[in-house]
């Protein structure tokens, strides 16, 4: 116990460096869009106290209670996320193939809203922080968007160096924004302190019924004030859930939330601050500083937002939604640090698009929300799962609790889906182009293994004619994807070159719904006779494949393999289009593109390449 509470202050300081970026950099537009976006409110009292008690309130429900306090027990051996939810309610509804399809499509949609959340989250941090310079002088305006892109361009440029050299100096830099967010807040609410007020949820009552149509629309804005609250729940594993606990409890709430009252404060006091809420906050003496320190904090938000999106690619490659891609990592020492290339472009173009699209980040706001409530919004259905096969909480409590937190959801949804012709088409196009790929790749590779099963040769058979082949030196690895019969490869190899190896080893690689595979548990051997051994390696979802260093296990098995002697035999599937095929004809095409376009299995796997022979095999589908 005592080395955990010595590791306590360093994993909650890096806690705060990572996981409450996002949300923390909130308060630079969250108030400033409910009431000058698309449905612009006058600034008067009864708004203002009425918009801070609904933020407040917000924060508590959704973020608070419902993430902080409920969702991070479900937590998959560590880990949280959409797709570790995903794999832990897989495994709890595996006996119902219907509810499993369900949970699954949720659980593939809310990272597919997360890819289009990830290129929100970078362009209109990025420039609601730059967008500070108009204050210090409007000369400063034209130069906003080409530093935003600077900012952005060097941002994702770094990401192949790794990011633990710049994550060490994270936890120290939120640190200082915090408290300059809460200090700042708080001489304003010594100015007015009447916006305390706001703490009563009946000034929220109050706003909600005093217009039910304008109050539904501001809803659309007032859930800014908790964009990043998803982020407690991925980054789970990185820091555990009790640091984050502390940290949000007793250090980011109260910043957070003296933040927004100070605004709220300097409103009832002058209503013209609206201009820009966040930076009329600080003395005129500290702009410049608070414009170089929000850049920073803005950066780091939108680090851990790329970050996460490394995650979800690794994650969904792992577990057969994207075909294999190049994923390097950037740490020996913290496994999670990844650097996924494709995913990284991809991000940076779409992210370049956003800024020059929509200009100002009060523009990109519309586009806001809609990825993050939708993503909230099937988490909370996934963890109904959780709380009913896994927990075993009484229907008495799961309904009415499920009930609120749905209803408060699919709310801040419905809000979010008015703003969709002002932007909200964005992040739900990406969502739908991301849910289709993940989908294809996964169906058609369902379709693929069925084929391959179908026309598989039962090993028995091999092993029956084993004796009356010629025998060469050595050991041979076939890699195949079906957990029985005979692989292409070794038929292959037996009927063109006519020859068997001393020993021959059936190797396949299975992902678990777990994130991570103890050492002691990495390899299953079965020894069929004949010097033929069926290998298989079990890997978890957050872990990235390298079969040399797994095989070297093998020894303990009394299977010791030399690379030197080894050769590797890898069916390379030539995939045809059928008359009567699974899928449409747009989706096989689909399929047939990215598995043109999917990493050689030998680099992915790491083998030498100088140990790989590769076989065609022509299969349809």
């Amino acid at each position: 116990m005592s080395g955990t509470h010595q590791k306590m202050p360093t994993l909650v300081l890096g806690a705060i460096g990572v996981v409450f970026g996002d949300i923390g950099t909130s308060p630079l537009y969250a108030l400033q869009t409910t009431f000058t976006g698309a449905s612009p409110l006058p600034v008067i009292e009864a708004n203002i106290l009425g918009v801070l008690s609904m933020m407040f309130w917000t924060i508590m429900l959704l973020v608070s209670f419902k993430y902080v306090t409920i969702i991070m027990r479900a937590d998959n051996r560590g880990e949280g996320g959409s797709l570790a939810l995903l794999a832990l309610v897989s495994e709890l509804t595996a006996k119902n193939p219907r509810i499993k399809w369900l949970v699954t499509a949720l659980g593939v949609l809310a990272a597919a809203l997360f890819f289009g959340d990830g290129m929100i989250t970078p362009a209109i941090s990025v420039l609601s922080a730059v967008e500070g310079l108009d204050l210090v002088s409007h000369q400063f305006k034209i130069y906003i968007l080409p530093l935003t892109v600077i900012v952005l361009t060097g941002l994702f440029f770094i990401q192949k160096r790794g990011t633990a050299t710049v994550g060490m100096a994270f936890g120290p830099i939120m640190i200082v924004w915090f408290v300059c967010l809460g200090g700042f807040g708080l001489l304003s609410i010594f100015k007015s302190p009447q916006v305390l007020w706001a703490l009563n949820p009946v000034y929220a009552y109050r706003f909600l019924i005093a217009d039910p149509w304008i109050s539904f629309l501001a809803l659309g804005s007032i859930v800014l004030a908790i964009t990043g609250g998803e982020a407690l729940y991925a980054d789970m594993g990185h820091f555990g859930k009790y640091p984050i606990r502390l940290a949000w409890f007793y250090f980011v709430l109260p910043a957070l939330v003296l933040n927004y009252f100070g605004q709220g404060a300097l409103l009832l006091h002058n209503p013209k601050a609206i201009e820009n809420t966040f930076y009329l906050l600080a003395p005129a003496w500290a702009l410049v500083p608070m414009v170089l320190l929000a850049t920073a904090a803005t950066v780091i938000a939108s680090q851990a937002v790329i970050s996460g999106a490394f995650s979800i690619a690794n994650q969904s490659v792992q577990m057969g939604f994207l075909p294999r891609m190049e994923i390097r990592q950037t740490s020996d020492k913290a496994q999670g640090q990844i650097y996924v290339p494709l995913t990284n472009w991809t991000l940076y173009l779409a992210v370049l698009f956003l800024v020059f699209a929509f200009q100002s980040s009060g523009n990109l706001a519309a586009a806001y929300g809609i990825a993050v409530t939708g993503t909230m919004t099937i988490t909370t259905v996934m963890i109904s799962f959780v709380m009913i096969l896994y927990w075993r909480w009484s229907w008495a409590i799961v309904i009415p609790l499920i009930s609120v937190l749905f209803v408060t959801d699919i709310t801040f949804f419905a809000a979010n889906a008015m703003k969709i012709p002002q932007g909200g088409w964005f992040p739900i196009g990406i969502a739908v182009i991301s849910f289709t790929v993940l989908t294809t790749w996964k169906k058609g590779r369902k379709l693929l293994f069925e084929e391959i099963s179908r026309q598989s040769v039962p090993i028995q058979l091999v092993l029956d004619d084993a004796d009356n082949i010629n025998h060469v030196p050595g050991t041979a690895i076939f890699l195949t994807s079906i957990g029985e019969g005979a692989p292409s490869a070794l038929l292959h190899n037996i009927k063109h070159n006519q020859v068997l190896h001393e020993r021959n080893i059936l190797l396949t690689v299975i992902v678990e719904d777990k994130p991570y595979v103890t050492p002691g548990n990495r390899l299953l051997v079965d020894d069929m006779g004949k010097n033929f051994y069926r290998v298989r390696v079990f890997y978890g979802f957050m872990e990235m494949p390298d079969l040399p260093e797994a095989l070297k296990l093998c020894t303990a098995w009394g299977l010791p393999l030399d690379m030197m002697s080894t050769s590797f035999f890898i069916s390379r599937a030539m995939i045809v289009s059928s008359p009567n095929p699974g899928m449409t004809k747009w989706r096989e095409r689909l399929f047939l593109v990215l598995s043109k376009n999917a990493m050689n299995a030998a680099d992915f796997f790491k083998i030498p390449t100088n140990r790989v022979i590769e076989m065609g095999t022509r299969i349809e589908i």
